[in-house]
């Protein structure tokens, strides 16, 4: 290694990077549990759908061979017939989407345009990139501030905005979308990981708008997170260029298998939407701390007077694992997400979180 090894490493990789929860397996040594609650990562907890399963065994006789470029095969083709004749690009998880919008888009020293409390990996793949972000906070019951976001963003070629929220679970209107997409002279990203789980629709905006991206995912609602599928809704014009930026063959043949089974598992997905609205219902009626309105999987719950991270932690002393929101920019230190996992791990987490004083 040479001498001054930090001094090679890019700034940005010195500080801290995106920050996970921890692990169920060092929760179950450490406490003496034989199962954690895993509530986290906002996962499907009811295992991949059959489908899936089945096109992922009838695709391993092909593992010999590349993939279909970008997923330009079954995949884009099942997507069509689940959602209509869109224009779609793939990636690994739509952190992959995120990373190839970006590299597509934004010049080192450009700015890109954030709106916080959020997800944190937007302004972790835009500084990669080398570019400026601009934080533009949210009101103070986490909804967007329109006219701020516009101000700030109007000259970004690109700004993500994410609805349902990620970690607050707010939903941003079908209005203030197209009022900021109609404002911006540059891309608005709009990621929808947990759109299903809520009553809005905002696929039919790709008509009316050149410069929106709706970003999707596979992770949620259809049970893939291992897989690591994302894919988004683009205008024609970005599809070839996104392509030319994209790594080759990013997207492996297994999990685009399970990709495509997945989307003709409509039952499963009922099943996934039905068992989340009705806990999210029984989380926000008998948890004792203050649970924030939200249309997602997971909900974000008001821990004051303790840290989030001081919750999470009696909590994992019971077995489950929720994920403090202390790393999230843009978000004072007391809050935590939890998301809708098995019977089991619901009745765990409020049984543990009722008892905490």
């Amino acid at each position: 290694m040479p001498q001054s090894a930090n001094s090679l490493v890019r700034d940005i990789y010195q500080q801290e990077g995106y920050v996970y929860a921890r692990s169920p397996e060092e929760i179950a040594k450490t406490y003496g549990f034989s199962r954690v609650a895993r509530l986290a990562s906002n996962e499907n907890p009811f295992g991949p759908s059959p489908l899936a399963v089945a096109a992922v065994q009838k695709a391993l006789a092909t593992m010999h061979r590349y993939p279909d470029a970008c997923g330009t095969g079954s995949l884009i083709q099942a997507l069509r017939e689940y959602h209509g004749d869109y224009e779609f690009v793939t990636g690994v998880g739509m952190d992959g989407v995120i990373e190839t919008c970006i590299r597509v888009l934004v010049n080192p020293g450009e700015a890109v345009a954030v709106s916080v409390p959020t997800f944190s990996f937007y302004g972790l793949a835009a500084k990669a990139q080398g570019a400026e972000v601009i934080n533009i906070p949210r009101k103070d019951d986490f909804t967007v501030d329109v006219d701020a976001f516009i101000k700030a963003a109007k000259e970004t070629k690109i700004s993500f905005l994410c609805s349902p929220n990620n970690p607050t679970g707010t939903l941003t209107s079908r209005a203030d979308i197209e009022r900021i997409a109609d404002a911006l002279d540059g891309i608005l990203f709009l990621d929808n990981a947990y759109v299903e789980f809520s009553e809005l629709d905002y696929r039919d905006l790709m008509q009316k708008h050149e410069n929106l991206i709706i970003g999707r995912t596979m992770s949620k609602v259809f049970g893939l997170a291992g897989c690591r599928i994302g894919y988004a809704f683009v205008p024609a014009w970005l599809k070839s260029v996104y392509e030319k930026a994209a790594t080759p063959f990013t997207v492996n043949t297994l999990s685009l298998a399970a990709a495509t089974g997945a989307l003709v598992d409509q039952e499963y997905v009922d099943r996934s939407i039905r068992h989340v609205r009705s806990w999210i219902q029984k989380i926000r009626d008998t948890c004792r701390f203050p649970v924030l309105p939200g249309g997602a999987n997971f909900v974000m719950i008001d821990t004051t007077p303790m840290t989030g991270d001081a919750c999470a932690a009696l909590l994992a002393e019971k077995g489950v694992i929720v994920r403090s929101c202390r790393s999230f920019p843009g978000l004072e230190d007391h809050y935590i997400r939890v998301c809708v996992g098995e019977d089991w791990e619901c009745e765990q987490f409020l049984a543990g979180i009722n008892q905490i004083c």
